[in-house]
C-alpha cells in the first residue's frame, strides 16, 4: 500500500492533465516515445567514431544494465502496482499491463543516459538532465508511476552512471574490446581523423 504523501505527490501530478489537458500530448509523446529519440542520439554519439563519445555510450550503456539489476533487486524489496491500477479516477492516457512499477524503467534508462552524458560534459549537458526530468514526470502525469517509483529509479540510475563513469573509461578491458571493433570498423569502413568533439 502506498503511503499517503506517495499518493498525493502523483495526484498532484497526474490531476494537471485534467487541468491542463492541452499539454497531454505533448507529456504522452515524453512518456512513450521519447525513448526513440534517445535511440536516434545514441546511434549519433557512436556513429561520430570518436573514442570519447563512444566510452560515453558504453559507460551509459553499463550503467542502464547495472541499474536494471539494482532495480530488480529493489522491487523485490518493495513492489506497488500502477496508480491507475490502485487509485481511482487516475487521469491514465496510455496503455500499460498491470505489474510491479517500482522502480520505474523508463526513468531507470533516461537517467542513466542522460546523466551519464551531463557527467561526460556534453554540449547541451544540461538540456539532457531536463529531459531525463520531464520523462520522469511525464510517467506520473500520464498516470503509470508514482513519485516514489520515478525517484527511485533516478537514484538508482545517477548511482549507477557515477560508478561506471569512474571505472568504464579507465578499464584497460573496455579499451581493448573498443580498439577491436573500431578495428574491423576501420577495414570495412574507412574513415579519415575526426576531432573528438560532438
Amino acid at each position: 500500500m502506498n503511503s499517503e504523501l506517495n499518493v498525493r505527490l502523483f495526484r498532484a501530478v497526474n490531476d494537471l492533465g485534467i487541468e491542463y489537458s492541452f499539454l497531454n500530448p505533448v507529456f504522452v509523446f515524453l512518456a512513450e516515445y521519447m525513448v526513440y529519440v534517445l535511440l536516434i542520439a545514441v546511434i549519433l554519439f557512436w556513429f561520430t567514431r570518436t573514442n570519447r563519445n563512444r566510452i560515453m555510450i558504453i559507460s551509459a550503456g553499463i550503467s542502464f544494465i547495472l541499474a536494471e539489476v539494482l532495480g530488480k533487486l529493489a522491487g523485490k524489496i518493495h513492489s506497488n502496482q500502477q496508480p491507475f491500477a490502485e487509485l481511482e479516477n487516475v487521469n491514465k492516457l496510455i496503455e500499460k499491463t498491470v505489474g510491479n512499477s517500482f522502480p520505474s524503467d523508463h526513468t531507470i534508462l533516461f537517467f542513466a543516459f542522460c546523466f551519464t552524458f551531463f557527467l561526460f560534459n556534453k554540449r547541451f549537458k544540461y538540456i539532457w538532465l531536463i529531459l531525463a526530468f520531464l520523462v520522469a514526470i511525464s510517467r506520473m502525469w500520464v498516470g503509470v508511476h508514482y513519485p516514489f517509483d520515478v525517484t527511485a529509479g533516478a537514484i538508482i540510475a545517477i548511482i549507477s552512471a557515477f560508478i561506471c563513469y569512474q571505472i568504464v573509461p579507465r578499464s584497460v578491458a573496455i579499451k581493448k574490446l573498443l580498439g577491436f571493433y573500431e578495428n574491423c570498423e576501420q577495414k570495412i569502413v574507412p574513415r579519415k581523423d575526426q576531432s573528438n568533439n560532438f
